[in-house]
């Protein structure tokens, strides 16, 4: 996932300089450099060795094991799958027309780099403002298309409270690699971790993370502002039920900020099955922000004051309040 990462930080380095540039045009070398070691990234994700990263027998990113030549994908279906697709910007052609230096280094790229060329994606139409757009993103829309069918199965990696770390689905089939005589599991573990690697008290084995979560809505929100109405997918998978990406996003959103609700009974997920905090007048408006959540219950596990990211359920509210009254903007 290391080098997925590396375009996703390409990514917003370059919607960073553009952004800047419109005020500072020293700033449009600076795009042309980001754009292209995002679009040599993608290459590379995609065409090393063949298929780069991705299996086409399961419609997944995974990461490779390359020994004695030879390279070995592990077939485990977690968080290092999704970040290709986190690696998404749309730029706005009335934007790039507004920036010469940027315009010239990539029309130059698009005609002599096709071979790169082709993992850039345009779309003609809009309004005068909004003439076209182009779509810098790693998967292309059939294979954005295959993994969101994983993300969004229930057996798979959609919780109840948002996307699982790790597919529940090795609960029952745990990854088992074989190397020097000894077998190396992978196994779903929802709650707190059953191993000492990640310190013992962390665990991305099953649990749900905010700081992922957030980052596939925002992602899904930008595929779904290039693709449209047109795109839609099912959520669940197998439910028959067909969702844009942006109501796919609003649905993650929605069971992110099911953490916090009270049930009938007053309890939240995330306070676990402690009473007090369905009870007891002092504690039960007590809210933590716990680090990780349950895949299965909900329950805060981890650090209670990860406020850095969890806190980000703030902004899954807003993006619900503001599809329930799409004509109101937030402050």
């Amino acid at each position: 996932d290391g080098t997925a990462w590396m375009a996703f930080y390409c990514s917003t380095m370059l919607a960073m300089a553009l952004e800047l540039a419109s005020e500072s045009p020293e700033y449009e070398d600076m795009a042309s450099k980001f754009f292209e070691h995002f679009i040599a990234i993608t290459d590379a994700i995609n065409t090393v060795g063949g298929n780069g990263l991705w299996n086409e027998e399961d419609g997944f990113y995974y990461d490779q094991l390359h020994t004695n030549g030879i390279s070995t994908p592990l077939r485990i279906r977690s968080y290092v799958g999704l970040v290709p697709l986190l690696a998404v910007e749309v730029l706005e052609r009335s934007v790039i027309d507004r920036l010469p230096g940027f315009r010239k280094r990539m029309n130059w790229f698009l005609q002599n780099r096709r071979d790169l060329a082709r993992f850039i994606t345009y779309m003609e139409g809009g309004d005068a403002q909004h003439a076209g757009r182009y779509l810098l993103a790693i998967p292309s829309q059939q294979k954005l298309d295959r993994v969101l069918r994983y993300v969004l199965d229930e057996n798979e990696l959609l919780s109840p409270f948002g996307i699982r770390s790790l597919s529940r689905a090795h609960l029952a089939q745990p990854f088992v690699f074989r190397i020097d005589d000894r077998d190396l599991s992978v196994r779903y573990v929802p709650g707190e971790s059953d191993t000492n690697l990640f310190g013992g008290n962390s665990n991305w084995r099953g649990p749900v993370w905010f700081c992922l979560n957030y980052l596939l809505i925002e992602a899904l929100e930008r595929y779904h502002h290039f693709y449209g109405e047109q795109f839609k997918v099912q959520c669940p998978s197998g439910s028959g039920r067909r969702m844009t990406l942006l109501e796919v996003a609003r649905e993650l959103q929605t069971r992110l900020v099911r953490l916090f609700l009270p049930d009938s009974t007053g309890r939240r997920p995330c306070m676990g099955n402690d009473p007090r905090y369905a009870i007891d007048p002092y504690w039960r408006d007590l809210v933590l922000f716990h680090e990780y959540f349950d895949g299965e219950s909900g329950k805060g596990l981890g650090a209670s004051h990860q406020t850095g990211w969890t806190a980000l359920v703030t902004r899954c509210l807003e993006g619900i309040a503001q599809a329930r009254s799409p004509g109101k903007q937030a402050p």
